[in-house]
């Protein structure tokens, strides 16, 4: 999806750009994708490296899943070479832990910035963390042999990488309980029909729907399609009269900048 030479490569995550158009690819297949600390700090990273130019953000995973969850390395006693055991984490001080969980998140939180749109494109199994990084995403593309589930509960844990917030926003408190308290896979039909997916298409035509949604996106001014994001994103949380009010706003200011008048 880009021609460019990578500004990152590391840890299992690869960043190119093309012009407005940024890719973040996954890029461990042998392990399905599946996830470490060292990946969420390449994650981080990549978002702290894009260049201001870019507009759009497109996710995907090398291979045939987009993200198989956490490694499972990371359940054993010893750990991940180089980070701290699960034991070692639960050992630590309130603040302490509490920070490092922070840090994971931080490669989940960036994607949601008003100045970018986001698209996660999802084959194959997107579990646990797999799940809630497509979740961390504006819009999600699917193929349609995808299985998301949400798997951290019925191993004793929740799921903590900033994907519950999304998920109720998206499907709705009671599906959002029951997806994550069975665990279930859920797929491609439904991940449409409920609203956690924008739309589904056969695994071989994934990277082409991606490429053309970028693509209309990056066709409108890049001011409008901001002012257009934060609206919606702050609507949930204002009154009828506060969302009018923000579009008052918003549309003097587009208004202005296109009579030549703003700031």
């Amino acid at each position: 999806m880009a021609s460019s030479d990578p500004l990152l490569d590391q840890d299992g995550v690869r960043l190119t750009v093309d012009d407005a158009l940024a890719t973040v690819t996954l890029a461990n297949p042998a392990k399905r994708n599946a996830q470490s600390p060292a990946m969420w700090r390449a994650l981080a990273e990549a978002g702290r490296l894009l260049p201001g130019a870019v507009r759009v953000v497109v996710l995907r995973g090398e291979g045939k899943s987009f993200s198989a969850g956490l490694d499972r390395q990371m359940f054993t006693p010893e750990g991940i070479e180089g980070e701290p055991s699960f034991i070692d984490l639960a050992r630590s001080g309130d603040a302490e832990l509490d920070a490092a969980i922070a840090r994971f998140q931080e490669g989940f939180t960036w994607w949601r910035r008003s100045d970018l749109v986001s698209i996660a494109a999802v084959q194959g199994h997107a579990i646990g963390a797999g799940f809630q990084l497509a979740l961390a995403c504006d819009l999600r593309v699917v193929a349609d042999d995808v299985q998301f589930a949400m798997r951290e509960t019925g191993l004793g844990l929740v799921p903590d990488l900033t994907g519950t917030h999304p998920l109720v926003s998206l499907v709705g408190y009671g599906r959002a309980v029951e997806m994550c308290l069975t665990g279930r896979f859920v797929q491609a039909a439904e991940a449409v029909s409920t609203g956690l997916a924008n739309i589904a298409v056969p695994v071989d035509q994934l990277d082409a729907t991606v490429t053309e949604l970028a693509s209309a996106i990056l066709a409108a001014p890049r001011d409008a399609v901001i002012e257009t994001k934060a609206l919606l994103q702050g609507a949930a949380d204002r009154t009828y009269d506060e969302q009018r009010a923000a579009e008052r706003a918003a549309q003097s200011r587009r208004l202005r900048d296109l009579a030549g008048l703003g700031d």
